[in-house]
């Protein structure tokens, strides 16, 4: 197979979230887009928890990773809109997040992230224990402390991807389902020895994008991630209405509710390369940590392990800008794929028409790493 496609086409490579909102974005803004991914709307995004908590994320020193979250935050009710016409509802909620902390150290690391959040103006509110279960009576005895963020938010991953395809596909967005094995100005090289040919290359593989051009070669890394998938059964409480983040013990874990019942309860985090095998001890950490927050989770059935990849950078921030004249990237998104999705589609349509792109966004640009040179964007308009 050969895919020689018009000379204004983008070829984007990587068809996660990123991926998907990136052809999306460009597909409804005039560009003909190709989309090359052996297995679209999977990998990390299908595994990610849905978390949109730019807030609850943050850390003192990591100002910048905030300020792009919550650009993409303010954008993420207007994108779900947008797709939950063009392409089916992401199941966006709104109740907010809860920070808990189980003892007293884990509330200190709580009491300096609300800190920090009050000297940069964010919202959060510390609640007691009695107060935190008067908001979620299912939160149980031992934990003490916690922070209300109420302008968090979260998506059923799933769902989103579905949408997002949809959307894409419904955009004019063509689909090629061979994996990449390089890309240069104007070409992605794929694995079955063909080729497509295209105006600009987008880059947006996720953890797989540092073995595709040779500017990203050891910028990015897998960042291994396990979840769980739970179901309340009758008789069982139900889930929480609320995102419930936790430290146990300085582990920190996460319970995301879904409409259908479902917890989804994620999430570790190891150096492992590209291993994506669920180790039992990963299952029993997890399981053993949520009960201590949740203890009626242990008579939920579990209906799920799962492992993904999460893309990392040196630095936390994502890499989004021009590689060389011809090659984009938006890639390293680590714990962030599904929040920074909406600022990221946006950034990548801004670049290719040659329009200034917001502080926040040229924080993330790849000329930060490695003294890669800061190069004039590829112009050009709708095709």
């Amino acid at each position: 197979m050969n895919v020689d496609v018009t000379a204004g086409a983008v070829a984007v490579v990587g068809g996660g979230v990123i991926g998907l909102s990136v052809a999306w974005r460009l597909a409804e803004s005039g560009y003909r887009v190709v989309l090359v991914d052996p297995a679209p709307r999977s990998g990390g995004s299908w595994v990610a928890g849905g978390m949109l908590a730019p807030v609850t994320e943050s850390w003192p020193g990591e100002e910048e990773v905030l300020a792009l979250g919550s650009a993409s935050l303010a954008r993420w009710p207007d994108f779900a809109e947008r797709l939950r016409a063009a392409g089916g509802d992401p199941g966006l909620r709104t109740e907010g997040t809860l920070a808990v902390a189980l003892d007293s150290a884990d509330a200190e690391t709580l009491a300096v992230l609300a800190d920090h959040l009050r000297e940069l103006g964010r919202e959060v509110e510390r609640l007691s224990g009695r107060q935190l279960r008067a908001l979620e009576p299912g939160l149980g005895s031992r934990v003490r402390s916690g922070l209300h963020v109420p302008g968090d938010l979260a998506v059923d991953t799933r769902e989103t991807l579905r949408a997002l395809h949809a959307a894409a596909a419904g955009a004019g967005v063509e689909f090629v389902t061979v994996a990449a094995r390089s890309v240069g100005p104007n070409v992605v090289e794929l694995a079955d020895e063909s080729t497509v040919e295209c105006a600009v290359v987008v880059i947006t593989a996720g953890a797989w994008s540092g073995g595709l051009h040779p500017g990203l070669a050891g910028l990015v890394r897998p960042v291994k991630g396990e979840i769980l998938r739970l179901r309340a059964r009758p008789g069982a409480l139900p889930v929480p209405t609320r995102t419930i983040r936790a430290h146990v013990e300085s582990r920190p874990v996460y319970l995301v509710p879904r409409e259908s019942g479902e917890l989804v309860l994620g999430a570790t985090q190891h150096e492992v390369g590209f291993d994506t095998e669920v180790t039992a001890a990963s299952v029993l950490d997890l399981l053993r940590d949520a009960q201590q927050v949740l203890p009626g989770i242990g008579e939920y059935a579990l209906t799920e392990t799962a492992a993904g990849l999460r893309a990392g950078s040196p630095d936390n921030l994502p890499i989004i800008g021009v590689l060389e004249p011809g090659v984009l990237v938006a890639t390293g998104h680590h714990r962030n794929g599904l929040l920074l999705a909406p600022v990221t589609a946006e950034a990548v349509l801004s670049i290719l028409r040659a329009e200034e792109l917001p502080a926040a966004v040229r924080a993330a640009d790849p000329s930060r790493l490695r003294g890669v040179p800061a190069l004039p964007s590829p112009a050009g308009g709708p095709r």
